[in-house]
């Protein structure tokens, strides 16, 4: 084969990739620029079905694609060059994998010919995500390998997957072609003629639901007992407000967490991790006998601690794949399907001891008087900020940032009649790509968007500020800078001098030189009165724009202990 022709078939390769992944439901595709993934990334600008998304630093476009599938609800691709640029996803691929989060990567890589031999650029990829993704590692193109045989492999290799894949592309040079539209293989293409015409994949494979649910006498058994329904990290397409309904049927309480999407409603018990300090409220809890888990990575370790100690005659757990989603080991029944699926089976009309619990009701709304006196009324803090956007019915979205910020969302969110889609990444809980996974999350919709995130995650993920520079939707980034890693204030660190040296790491950094080197609308608040002000402007401004607000380190947590010593006391 002609050298022009290698580089017209390595473009013939990638649009056919591309354009399969397109049909097969990809809606968006991530860019680092490259040279090995010159194929890739000149059949991605001639492709009109994608959405492009392009970014300098690959860490950064990882968890961006996460954001982007996590908004979408549908795969994302990820094209990168050769060598460490594939090693920068790795973070981003290990969250993904943990919750089930469908990223496609796709990687330029050097010919079986200049590996491990000293060529420039050159490691070994296949694999490189180990058990963190599936692989599939595809030849240099070839014309002697028919084009459907790329093509039913693809779709074999994509269809009901719903964690990472890597495909890793091996190309020779040269890969720049004379003319991307060149088309010099009428012949080689000629037994695709049928699917050039139409819009489906070669192959169109039917969606593989596991399912295995509880017979209608189990649920009659099940319902018969005093009960509580604790809903954990649960995504939008969940549909989880079919919840509310079940709780309501049984008389059962819903206790929620910070993920499931129902933890400002106001038909919940959405302050567990707080009712679990009041003894008036372990008491109701303790009467309880049966156990119905929605999904799984529950953030309260009292609420972890619950269901680990508290002796249950039934436990059962509903997960939408099978999956280990248990430090605790609890002996249970493990069922697989999906929320409309578990709340549409024949449940009784009522269960016998209906509205058991109902005293939590009581608690709980005794919690949100007091948090309001205690946060609300009281200093400016990271709790105050954070209970203000939450009761803000202005953005759409809620992107909540791992350490402090989770925690307190889930500690002190208020309750709100319109609660918004709410998005983490508590896979493998890391501070890193927050702000990326954010502006992903964003740009599916331009939807008004919040980000809150601690300082050291803001500094972790800073180059994604120039992601966040391009966003067209309202995008506010709102930094709780309490000069360092505060979260530690709540460990049990043996004294104050290692916390302070080793796990605190105070900063003495603020983030208006960041803003404007981005050029990106900045206001630093030490008030919530000016807090409120500046959320208001950035959730008119059609863009991203930062909110840095200023607290003392120990704020927050001497906080959240003066609460707890009053919940306690809780009669």
């Amino acid at each position: 084969m002609q050298s022009d022709q290698i580089a017209e078939l390595n473009l013939l390769w990638g649009s056919l990739i591309l354009e399969e992944l397109a049909r097969l439901g990809v809606q968006h595709v991530c860019m680092a620029p490259g040279s090995r993934s010159t194929p890739l990334t000149l059949a991605a600008s001639k492709q009109n079905k994608l959405k492009q998304h392009l970014h300098f630093d690959e860490r950064g476009l990882g968890f961006m694609a996460m954001g982007l599938a996590k908004a979408s609800r549908a795969p994302v691709a990820i094209i990168t060059t050769s060598g460490t640029a594939v090693a920068n996803l790795y973070p981003a691929i290990v969250e993904a994998w943990l919750t089930h989060v469908p990223l496609i990567v796709l990687s330029g890589d050097r010919p079986p010919e200049l590996l491990e031999c000293g060529a420039n650029q050159a490691i070994i990829q296949p694999g490189i995500f180990a058990g963190y993704a599936r692989q599939m590692n595809l030849p240099t193109p070839d014309i002697h390998i028919a084009p459907q045989a790329l093509l039913s492999a693809l779709d074999d290799t994509v269809a009901n997957q719903f964690q990472p894949l890597h495909i890793n592309c091996m190309y020779r040079e040269p890969l720049y072609p004379r003319d991307i539209q060149a088309d010099d293989f009428s012949d080689y293409l000629q037994p695709l003629r049928q699917w050039q015409q139409s819009c489906e994949p070669w192959n169109q494979i039917a969606t593989c639901q596991p399912q295995a649910l509880p017979l209608a006498s189990q649920c009659q058994q099940f319902a018969e007992k005093k009960g509580v329904i604790i809903a954990g990290m649960l995504s939008p397409e969940e549909d989880p407000q079919q919840l509310l309904q079940l709780s309501q049927q049984l008389g059962w309480p819903l206790l929620t967490d910070a993920q499931c999407q129902l933890r400002q409603h106001p038909g919940v018990i959405g302050h567990i991790d707080q009712l679990l300090q009041s003894p008036a409220a372990q008491k109701i809890l303790n009467q309880a006998e049966h156990v119905l888990l929605l999904g799984g990575r529950l953030l309260s370790k009292r609420l972890i601690s619950y269901l680990a100690e508290h002796h249950w005659q039934q436990y059962w757990q509903l997960l939408p794949h099978q999956q280990r989603l248990d430090p605790s080991h609890n002996s249970k029944q493990l069922f697989l399907g999906s929320i409309n699926d578990l709340t549409g089976l024949t449940w009784p009309t009522s269960s016998v001891q209906h509205g058991w619990a109902d005293g939590l009701i009581a608690l709980n709304r005794t919690l949100e008087q007091g948090f309001v006196q205690h946060i609300d009324q009281g200093e400016f803090g990271e709790a105050q900020v954070i209970r203000a956007i939450a009761a803000d019915g202005i953005q759409q979205q809620l992107f909540i940032g791992n350490s402090l910020p989770v925690r307190l969302f889930d500690m002190f969110a208020p309750s709100r009649t319109q609660p918004c889609d709410t998005y983490t990444n508590r896979g493998a809980s890391g501070i890193d790509g927050l702000l990326a996974t954010a502006c992903g999350v964003a740009a599916h919709a331009d939807k008004a968007t919040t980000l809150i995130i601690g300082d050291l995650s803001q500094l972790h993920d800073l180059n994604s500020m120039a992601i966040a520079a391009h966003a067209s939707g309202p995008l506010a980034i709102v930094v709780l800078n309490n000069d360092g890693g505060n979260i530690f204030n709540l460990l049990p660190v043996p004294n104050e001098t290692l916390r302070d040296q080793y796990y605190r790491l105070s900063h003495g950094l603020e983030f208006a030189g960041a803003a404007a080197m981005f050029n990106r609308p900045y206001k630093r608040v030490t008030d919530i009165n000016s807090f409120h002000q500046a959320y208001r402007d950035a959730m008119s401004y059609p863009g991203a724009s930062v909110i840095e607000v200023r607290v003392a380190p120990t704020q927050a947590s001497d906080q959240i202990a003066t609460i707890g010593h009053w919940v306690r006391q809780l009669a």
